[in-house]
């Protein structure tokens, strides 16, 4: 990890297409941008792990991440792919606690990392900026519900093709994904995975060439990504 020197107009965009600071006023924005820098990570290297000290609010400038958690035995559980101009580490950011997951960069990537203090701090002194803060957490739940509800109640096969369907529009070929990384998104093996593609792929919903899933027949793959009773 290193770090990387930066403009004061350049943290003050990011700050303002970032969904947290997009409407603050122009002067509270110059303060913010005092507090932030930017890091650049390779690939592999772990931005923080669980139970690390959270040290701000984290904006992915370019690269992507993947946030995951470990079981006891080692098993990894992807809770989220992180993209370009994604923000994540709310939660220890305002809440003042440790982080509850581990991130990796996938690739070398950028980050920008706003004083977690300083935003707390923000939340007492601008209702604001406190209530974009509340409505962001209430989507972040609503999803989290959502992730949940589908382990509990779907099987990994729908859940694979709603996976496919939420990486790329249909007409384009999704990521080329292992099938060690498939089931690590999933909350479960790879063997279970393989066998929900072959479902998939015997049904005439995907075909798989070169290693990667290409959709064969949108309805039908729809009647599988769509929710169920």
């Amino acid at each position: 990890m290193k770090t990387v020197e930066t403009k004061i107009e350049v943290r003050i965009k990011t700050l303002k297409g970032n969904e947290y600071f997009d409407n603050l006023p122009e002067e509270l924005l110059r303060e913010i941008s005092q507090r932030m820098h930017l890091r650049e990570y390779a690939r592999a290297d772990v931005l923080f792990w669980e139970g690390d000290a959270c040290d701000g609010l984290y904006i992915l400038r370019n690269g992507s991440a993947k946030i995951f958690r470990l079981s006891p035995q080692g098993r990894q559980y992807i809770v989220r792919i992180l993209q370009e101009g994604d923000t994540f580490a709310e939660v220890p950011a305002f809440d003042g606690a440790m982080n509850p997951v581990n991130v990796e960069a996938l690739e070398t990537c950028q980050v920008w990392v706003i004083d977690s203090e300083m935003l707390r701090g923000l939340l007492k002194t601008h209702p604001q900026f406190a209530q974009k803060v509340l409505g962001n957490f209430g989507r972040m739940l609503r999803g989290m519900v959502r992730m949940v509800s589908e382990m509990a109640f779907y099987q990994v096969t729908h859940r694979l093709a709603r996976l496919i369907a939420e990486d790329l529009p249909l007409e384009k070929s999704p990521p080329h994904w292992t099938q060690e990384q498939l089931a690590a998104r999933l909350g479960t093996v790879r063997e279970v995975v393989a066998r929900s593609l072959k479902e998939l792929e015997r049904s005439g919903a995907i075909t798989i060439e070169d290693r990667r899933i290409h959709i064969a027949d949108k309805e039908i793959f729809k009647q599988w990504s769509q929710p169920y009773n």
